[in-house]
């Protein structure tokens, strides 16, 4: 039945011809960051990558994605080698705009492999669930805004996660396959080490330990393993640990002086925690709650560092590991128990929720961590779409901010809404009906939650520069982040109950 639907080929083919259209527009800060990784790992001997410091935007990425623009660099010096000076800072000639976009166009072919063997390995009886979810994360709004307007390679990245994931499915030796995989993608980069703690329990109860008890060790399939990773590591870290670099190579990766909120709130309980700062500012004279005045400006003044609470008490990093932790633990629990690969699944999205909600300064973009995977589950049964609903819509409307010229204004919104309305739809068509019965009130939150998103990006896009002008600029960022807030928590809330019901 799956041959109803456009191919995953076709799609990108379309998907491709909108991307390259879409050149010419709006690009941020992260346009010029990876020119200028191009132009290090092309004109540096690698000994100094992690050192140069011309440009404010270094070289923070693990070792492999450091290669990977060496590689990307080869072919570009043969095109167009201006770009490729480090001292170039800010060069955007229309070689260099091409060559950059035309790079995660091809470099998305890794997803689109992915998706086509997740689509493969699946049950016969979930094909036509498959290719929908399939087609929803090649055509996704986030990494049409995030990867061909904004500028970075979440595709790719994503793609090698999918392709993790559904090795694992095979089980047996492509479950090795899978960890090295993951080991690797770890290297390309390290904001997936949020999702380690699932691979970890997953695979040591799936291949390193005994169907019937946990005391069955498999000797040999634990040694491949870790010859595996050890193998992927000292590859990607190898040189800089002979060249005795590793400590100004992980000063780079963990730049942990950044504050607990970036710039522009990521959509999770700081950004919850920090409007409810904001409302307390106003209301504590009545209250009579006392206020730092220093820090009445520090978690809006649109700036990346030290964020600081008026009311509220300040919250150190380790609170936030803690809490990250602490959430992801029960899922943990029940994958080591029930290591099933719908677990490991939803397990990796827990984890991706967990990160998002709780971690240290969450970019905005990291909502895709927990997007992607759950897609791939969202068509399981109508309790796990109901779950799926309020955050395909928080998280791609919290993307909105991160495009604000007039431009692409009716790029995210008409393709966001269209994507929204057409996916939801025939997920709602094509999710079947669960065992269990459905939670009610949690449906309804849902509906009246999607409800209140048109009028809301209205305001924020159109209404309120009507009404104040210049005046109250970051409101409108604070109403979508806290919005998104509210639908990511929920969803999460929705998730645990299903998974922990099922």
């Amino acid at each position: 039945m799956a041959d109803l639907y456009p191919t995953i080929p076709q799609c990108a083919v379309v998907a491709t011809a909108l991307k390259v259209l879409l050149w010419p527009a709006y690009k941020s800060t992260d346009f010029e960051v990876h020119r200028n990784w191009l132009a290090i790992t092309n004109s540096l001997p690698f000994n100094e990558w992690y050192y140069e410091k011309t440009s404010e935007w270094t070289l923070d990425y693990p070792p492999f994605f450091a290669y990977f623009e060496w590689a990307m660099s080869q072919v570009a010096n043969v095109f167009h080698p201006d770009m490729l000076q480090v001292k170039s800072l800010n060069y955007d000639s229309w070689q260099t705009i091409y060559f950059q976009r035309a790079t995660v166009i091809v470099t998305e072919f890794v997803l689109m492999s992915a998706l086509m063997l997740f689509i493969k390995a699946s049950p016969a009886n979930s094909k036509r669930q498959s290719h929908a979810a399939a087609l929803s994360i090649l055509l996704s709004p986030g990494l049409l805004i995030i990867d061909h307007i904004h500028f970075q390679y979440n595709g790719f990245l994503y793609g090698v996660l999918i392709l993790s994931i559904v090795l694992a499915r095979y089980q047996k030796d492509w479950l090795l396959a899978s960890g090295v995989i993951f080991a690797a993608l770890l290297c390309l980069k390290h904001i997936y080490l949020y999702l380690a703690p699932a691979y970890f329990v997953y695979l040591l109860r799936a291949y390193c330990l005994g169907p019937r008890s946990i005391f069955d060790i498999k000797l040999f399939n634990c040694i491949k393993l870790g010859t595996g990773i050890v193998a992927i590591v000292g590859l990607a870290f190898g040189p800089f640990a002979y060249l005795e670099q590793i400590p100004q190579v992980f000063s780079r990766l963990f730049p942990f002086s950044r504050g607990l909120c970036h710039a522009y709130w990521a959509p999770n309980v700081w950004a919850m925690y920090s409007f409810t700062d904001r409302v307390l500012i106003y209301l504590a004279p009545y209250l009579k709650l006392p206020i730092d005045r220093e820090a009445v400006n520090s978690v809006t003044r649109g700036l990346v560092g030290d964020t600081s609470f008026a009311v509220l008490p300040n919250i150190p990093p380790r609170m936030t590991f803690i809490l990250t932790l602490a959430a992801q633990i029960p899922a943990l629990i029940k994958l080591f128990l029930q290591p099933t690969w719908d677990n490991f699944v939803a397990t990796i999205t827990l984890c991706g929720y967990a990160s998002f909600l709780f971690g240290w300064h969450v970019h905005e973009k990291a909502i895709i961590l927990v997007i992607i995977p759950f897609s791939l589950l969202a068509l399981k049964d109508r309790r796990y779409l109901g779950a799926f609903r309020p955050l395909a819509v928080a998280g791609h409307v919290s993307l909105f901010p991160l495009l604000f010229t007039a431009m692409e204004f009716p790029v995210k919104v008409v393709y966001t809404i269209v994507w929204l309305i057409a996916f939801l739809l025939a997920f709602d068509q094509l999710a079947p009906a669960s065992e269990k019965p459905r939670v009610f009130l949690f449906d309804r939150f849902s509906l009246l939650y999607i409800a209140v998103a048109i009028p809301l990006i209205a305001y924020c896009s159109l209404f309120h520069q009507l009404i104040f002008g210049a005046r109250f600029e970051f409101l409108p960022l604070m109403f979508i982040s806290s919005y998104s807030a509210v639908g990511v928590v929920g969803s999460w809330l929705g998730f645990l109950v299903v998974f922990f019901t099922s």
